[in-house]
């Protein structure tokens, strides 16, 4: 097998957002647009994501059709959007159901390869059988609209760790639903690499979110994910030593960079993108 010398990065959502953090009310970032995926070109991404509250000033403001247009004359190669939750619970579709229909109208219209899906916080649940129809029915919706639906697990969630998802996607048994690894979540959830490596297949790999952190956890595990995520190779995580799992596996990108931090919002949006992927590229092999 082989990889291109220079591998493709996706600055995922949080990475550009500038100044707000997940569950702000609304989590829409205070950087336009448009200068934040110029911001995005400049420093060298091959593509990026947006969060639902920032896709919804989008469709309000230039439409996904015009966002089409930036993306195209930018020459983005990849476009990611997220986030979809309680799409398990029937008695709240009057909520979820509506965001999905957007999801998928950003999907179609700007050619995302997936839509990211979330669980509910809490406990890591060991029964996850009541997810798999829910699932199947996205996936079948998302299908129908040429994308695919990408769940990603999370150690404070009720899918809480990559071998569990794993074996929910095998159980599933859809070539459209796959899930996100991130790192953070991988290495906060006590998977090994050796773990990580058993249980995962390549195909059912949609995406790859590298991060770092330190050993010790501060605050609750969102607090520490939020706040206090490190750039690649600055924490005590083997990030090289995931992206190396993850080739062998059979993964060969794009590469998501996904940096969560107080001290990453608060610097100029276009240095934090700099920053974020100059030190994602000094942990992938020579």
């Amino acid at each position: 097998m082989t990889y291109s010398s220079t591998p493709e990065l996706i600055a995922t959502c949080w990475t550009s957002a500038g100044n707000i953090a997940p569950l702000s009310i609304p989590e829409t970032s205070p950087v336009l647009l448009a200068e934040r995926l110029a911001a995005i070109a400049a420093t060298g991404w091959a593509g990026f994501g947006l969060a639902y509250d920032d896709l919804v000033a989008a469709r309000d403001s230039i439409g996904f059709s015009g966002l089409k247009g930036l993306i195209d004359q930018a020459g983005f190669r990849y476009v990611e959007v997220e986030l979809l939750s309680d799409w398990w619970d029937e008695s709240r579709s009057h909520e979820w159901r509506p965001q999905f229909e957007l999801l998928l109208d950003a999907a179609e219209t700007l050619g995302a390869r997936f839509i990211k899906i979330g669980t509910a916080f809490g406990e890591p649940l060991n029964d996850l059988d009541f997810l798999v129809e829910p699932l199947r029915r996205l996936t079948k919706g998302a299908s129908q609209r040429g994308t695919r639906i990408a769940l990603e697990p999370m150690p404070f969630s009720m899918v809480g760790s990559m071998p569990a998802a794993a074996e929910l996607m095998r159980s599933v048994d859809m070539p459209d639903c796959g899930l996100v690894v991130d790192y953070w979540h991988v290495f906060r959830a006590g998977t090994s690499l050796e773990e990580l490596s058993r249980s995962l297949t390549a195909d059912q790999i949609f995406g790859v979110e590298l991060n770092d952190a330190d050993a010790e956890i501060r605050g609750t595990l969102f607090e520490d994910t939020r706040d206090n995520r490190r750039l690649c190779g600055e924490g005590d995580q083997d990030v090289t030593g995931f992206i190396k799992t993850l080739q062998a596996i059979g993964f060969n990108g794009p590469w998501g960079v996904e940096i969560l931090s107080e001290q990453h919002r608060t610097r100029p949006v276009s240095e934090a993108l700099e920053s974020a992927r100059s030190t994602a590229l000094q942990c992938f092999p020579a």
